[in-house]
């Protein structure tokens, strides 16, 4: 099975690695990729971690040498999309280092109560009853409210453990409004990615394990897919989703890059 792209898009965990468990065709995939003609961008929906730290994790605990610029984290998409909007100085946070580090690159004062522009939320697991406070106050103040994500659960050896999507909907509730969601399944970290590139949705693939992030991503963005089944999506769901992927496998070692 092949199609000649000149980008990847790749999902990491279920799709490169999973936890701390190496997926050896996934660092083969990666390998071949590097030989290739093709750019590759790790596109994350994890918002706690840097594009360092992600890098990082990939070169030392995966053997996948990797740089920061090829990593581009939900964190990232959210500080890209505010800047773009030109109207944000002030933003309250509630999250982790990932995104700390975006948002001041992108010369945001970070703000811990109001008068804010916007509130920008991830996942945070110091989250207390404060933080959300605070948030609250600001967007019924008339701040914006963007999400990094609204993944609901994080996989881990403890189980599922609640992801940026429990603490997104604690605050919507609280608010009565929903926020701008950046991450995958939404199509802005995908502009963002091919902004990152400089390539067009007609000339990358999306390639991941979860139909309802990765997969979905790639399809509302009218950018092709390869789903991998090595993650969290089975073929009896998939079966059943109204849109299919655009390409199938059971490991990336089924993928001939041309």
């Amino acid at each position: 099975m092949a199609q000649h792209y000149d980008g990847y898009f790749i999902d990491l965990d279920g799709t490169i690695y999973q936890g701390t468990k190496r997926f050896p065709a996934g660092k083969r995939f990666i390998e071949r990729l590097a030989e290739s003609s093709s750019q590759y961008l790790f596109v994350t929906n994890n918002s706690t971690k840097t594009p360092d730290e992600v890098a990082a994790n990939l070169t030392d605990n995966h053997d996948i040498p990797t740089t920061a610029e090829q990593v581009y984290t939900s964190a990232m998409a959210l500080a890209d999309y505010l800047a773009e909007l030109g109207d944000v100085k002030r933003v309250l946070m509630i999250g982790e280092i990932g995104l700390q580090v975006a948002l001041e690159a992108k010369g945001f004062e970070l703000v811990s109560e109001g008068p804010a522009d916007a509130v920008a939320i991830g996942l945070d697991r110091d989250i207390n009853y404060e933080k959300l406070v605070q948030a609250t106050l600001a967007i019924q103040h008339g701040a914006k409210f963007v999400a990094t994500n609204v993944d609901t659960n994080l996989p881990n050896e403890r189980g599922m453990l609640p992801g940026a999507g429990t603490l997104v909907a604690a605050l919507q509730t609280a608010v009565q409004q929903k926020p701008v969601v950046i991450g995958k399944p939404e199509t802005i970290i995908m502009a963002g990615a091919l902004r990152r590139t400089g390539l067009t949705a007609d000339q990358v693939v999306m390639v991941g394990d979860n139909y309802n992030t990765d997969i979905l991503a790639g399809i509302n963005a009218d950018i092709d897919t390869l789903l991998v089944y090595t993650g969290v999506s089975s073929k009896e769901q998939v079966a059943a989703a109204d849109k299919q992927p655009t390409h199938e496998v059971d490991s990336l070692d089924d993928w001939e890059i041309k």
